[in-house]
């Protein structure tokens, strides 16, 4: 493998890794779709830790979402 002289993620480096697949339009969906409910799952049980950590409640959920701005 070909070192680069500047810095990607190794997120990046993956997907440099696809550019080389012809993806048909259905799989590039799928793929886009199984990367959104990743990073959506990663979000939820971040928010959950620190909801959990916090002590909040559903009660606390309604205040916040019918304070008015």
């Amino acid at each position: 493998m070909t070192t680069l002289n500047y810095p990607l993620s190794n997120i990046q480096i993956e997907l440099m890794k696809l550019y080389g697949t012809n993806l048909s339009d259905s799989d590039l969906y799928d793929l886009k779709n199984l990367l959104a409910r990743f990073f959506a799952e990663r979000a939820i049980v971040t928010a959950d830790a620190i909801w959990d950590k916090k002590g909040l409640t559903d009660d606390d959920m309604d205040k916040l979402l019918n304070a008015e701005s």
